[in-house]
């Protein structure tokens, strides 16, 4: 999108940058924006500080494993990557009870408490933050001398970015990957669990096919709708931009919310008659909750025969002269049919494809941090050539050049296929919309949340999340099986 937006534009000089391009990822790049070869330029991967290396361990055993690091190893700022909120919480406490200068980071705080913690890791020279990859950007800290991957990063890409963060100083730096199959598991799962069933795509599709030229949409409103993550919608819709399907023009909130900060009489008696009985309407086609009030902007410009503008117009001034607090919510998003698009059927077709090329290409990059960590060879010669450069030598610094070659825990994975069991059958009774398709279940299995278990408080039951060890597809294998009978 961004080079089809510098053509139509007509910009006639575009910088990219990336950190990371893989040969087919900068090949992707250059032929979109139109650069030629000998504009493209590759700086290198290799940093001979950095020393990678590789344990494995189960899952019970890594924070132990980390005090011993942290303890034996000489002092230094340490950033731990983990994979979920939760686990940067309970890693940070355990390490603290236990003398640790540790504190969590992830983008479940508020923005002061994250901009505290960003600060104090900053300013420290022996701090140790545990934080999900919300930690990293705009950190340009020199002397972090260990990363440590509590959970396996979810692709080189983001390894090799994470890593990249540490010994920015030139001193010799450690980072450190913690390996357990149960995290391919979990990663794989998130995958899976983000792909939309087949009826939902095509369901999705049917409802912007039957839209007029120009319309709107509201991303959460649909992703409620379907039972689709709003980030999973947001895919489908650029995809369907991409095919020329359709095309975004603008976004607009369609709800206002205020809160009287004077009484509705006082604020009243200023207006004349006309004025005074326009502003009355707008307060009683607000809907009242415990504090703030809503404007439904559709709704009220139909209630009211004026126009949105002139709603909006109104509520502002009343914010400018101190009447009242304002904020706006519920974004949409609008878009115009483009003529002479494929038919229905080869559109579901061709998004249902694309859905599972992005799932089986994210697998992969799981699949591939699972091979760099096994490789029993040079890691840092199999990391740089991933990325197209070749060191042309073993580096000497890493887990294998080291001596510790042989490592292999794929072959551990549990591939059972689990039954479930009457009482599961039951739930799925008293929750026939949240759990009625096999995906749905398989996420609530793995502990994958969506909207409608969110909705639904599903993803706070005592199930949610029991089978989250299990490959994705062997639940949604069982998961089949329980809708056939």
């Amino acid at each position: 999108k961004l080079a089809r937006a510098a053509k139509n534009l007509e910009i006639d000089r575009v910088l990219t940058l990336t950190a990371t391009a893989t040969p087919a990822v900068a090949k992707d790049i250059c032929r979109g924006f139109e650069i030629v070869d000998d504009a493209f330029v590759h700086t290198g991967f290799y940093r001979p500080n950095l020393t990678l290396r590789v344990t494995f361990c189960s899952s019970g055993g890594k924070t132990e494993l980390l005090l011993d690091r942290l303890k034996n190893r000489p002092p230094g700022p340490a950033i731990i990557y983990v994979t979920l909120q939760r686990t940067a919480e309970m890693v940070a406490a355990s390490l603290s009870k236990k003398g640790a200068a540790a504190r969590h980071y992830h983008a479940g705080l508020g923005g002061d408490e994250r901009g505290q913690v960003q600060d104090w890791f900053m300013k420290s020279s022996s701090a140790v933050v545990v934080a999900t990859i919300a930690f990293g950007m705009g950190i340009d800290k020199s002397n972090i001398r260990y990363v440590y991957h509590y959970n396996l990063p979810k692709s080189l890409e983001n390894y090799s970015q994470e890593i990249g963060r540490a010994g920015r100083d030139g001193q010799d730096s450690t980072c450190e990957m913690l390996a357990s199959i149960d995290d391919v598991t979990v990663l794989e799962n998130f995958t899976y669990g983000d792909t939309p069933d087949k009826e939902r795509i095509g369901a999705i599709i049917d409802w912007i096919l039957a839209k007029e030229n120009q319309f709107d949409v509201s991303v959460y409103g649909l992703s409620r709708t379907y039972d689709v993550r709003p980030l999973v919608i947001e895919t489908l819709l650029t995809y369907l931009e991409l095919e020329d399907v359709v095309e975004a023009t603008e976004p607009f909130y369609n709800e206002y919310q205020f809160v009287l900060l004077k009484s509705a009489k006082e604020i009243l008696s200023r207006f004349d008659t006309e004025r005074a009985d326009f502003v009355r309407s707008i307060f009683a086609n607000a809907n009242r909750h415990s504090r703030w009030s809503s404007i439904d902007l559709d709704e009220t410009e139909g209630q009211l025969s004026t126009t949105r503008a002139r709603i909006i117009k109104a509520l502002m001034y009343l914010e400018e002269r101190g009447d009242l607090q304002l904020k706006v919510t519920g974004l949409r998003q609008g878009y115009r049919r483009k003529p002479g698009s494929l038919g229905a059927s080869e559109l579901k077709a061709k998004m249902v494809e694309r859905f599972e090329l992005r799932e089986r290409n994210d697998v992969n990059r799981v699949r591939e941090v699972a091979r760099l960590a096994e490789h029993p060879g040079c890691i840092v010669r199999y990391l740089l050539q991933y990325f197209g450069e070749e060191l042309g030598r073993d580096c000497g610094h890493c887990e294998s050049c080291l001596g510790n070659s042989l490592r292999t825990f794929l072959t551990q994975r549990t591939m059972s296929i689990p039954k479930l069991d009457h009482q599961f059958r039951v739930l799925r009774q008293d929750y026939p919309d949240a759990l009625s398709s096999p995906r749905q279940i398989a996420r609530f299995l793995c502990g994958l949340s969506s909207p409608l278990l969110t909705q639904t408080k599903l993803n706070r039951h005592a199930d949610f999340g029991i089978l989250a060890e299990i490959p994705f597809q062997n639940v949604i294998q069982a998961a089949e099986e329980l809708v056939a009978r």
